[in-house]
């Protein structure tokens, strides 16, 4: 491997998720990078939440789900990780903020380290400080600590989640339109957060938004039906993709 080829950060063979006998997603084959940022676009139905919620096992807390195929998770499979395991190194953002409400805003940054059994004040304060920094978050609530989590705005809280995610350092965040219940300054803020991160971090970010899977991706994924319809750099994609049906989406026939 040269010095300008990354290393795969997750890979998907033959994957399949079905509900209830019902294909959602079928034979999707992907490579993503490590510290680069994936934009999965598509159609509301196609399939994108689903094979991002496959990546962090979260499809087997569903009854009569079946996922088939083969996902490697940083040079593992998949199955090899214990849940704890896997989501110390894979996080997880949803489309809204779902901050602890019966904690503090430290307390919600430091919740995976404490659960984790954890205890050292210094090194909590060390993880939140640096995590609240990295989520763009610390100058407006370095003084408001011991507050409720709650009281902090949408997009804040946002921040919040991801801030408590970045606290247990993993190695990819999946985001699930992250910003899609936010106001226009609040989406900047957590675009500019990703953009800033991804040197260190692979992210992996569900959008309806073109201009926004332009804006921060290195690397576009179209689905469609449940099926991977192409896969290219987002330059590319949105310029001159292979597909005719990937045209037509990105140029907004259709959606």
């Amino acid at each position: 491997m040269t010095k300008t080829e990354k290393k795969p950060g997750i890979v998907t063979r033959n994957l399949n998720v079905t509900f209830n006998g019902v294909p959602a997603i079928e034979n999707i084959d992907l490579e993503l990078h490590r510290n680069t940022v994936t934009a999965v676009i598509g159609p509301s139905g196609c399939g994108k939440s689903t094979f991002l919620r496959a990546l962090n096992l979260m499809h087997d807390m569903t009854p009569k789900c079946k996922v088939t195929g083969q996902i490697t998770i940083l040079d593992k499979e998949i199955t090899e990780y214990t849940g704890v395991e896997l989501r110390k190194r894979v996080g997880m953002i949803f489309q809204k903020p779902n901050p602890f409400p019966d904690m503090s805003i430290f307390d919600n940054v430091i919740s995976g380290w404490k659960l984790s059994g954890m205890h050292n004040k210094k090194f909590y304060n060390e993880i939140a400080e640096k995590a609240l920094r990295n989520s763009d978050l610390w100058d407006e609530v370095k003084d408001r600590l011991k507050e409720p989590a709650i009281s902090l705005s949408g997009g804040q809280q946002q921040r919040l989640c991801i801030a408590r995610t970045l606290a247990v350092e993993p190695y990819i965040i999946l985001m699930d339109e992250p910003t899609s219940a936010l106001d226009p300054i609040s989406t900047q803020n957590v675009e500019n957060t990703i953009y800033r991160l991804k040197s260190e971090y692979t992210f992996i970010i569900v959008t309806h938004n073109m201009q926004q899977a332009a804006r921060i991706s290195d690397v576009t994924a179209f689905f469609y039906l449940g099926k991977l319809v192409e896969v290219g750099s987002t330059r590319k994609i949105f310029t001159n993709p292979d597909e005719k049906l990937t045209e037509d989406y990105v140029s907004g026939k259709f959606g």
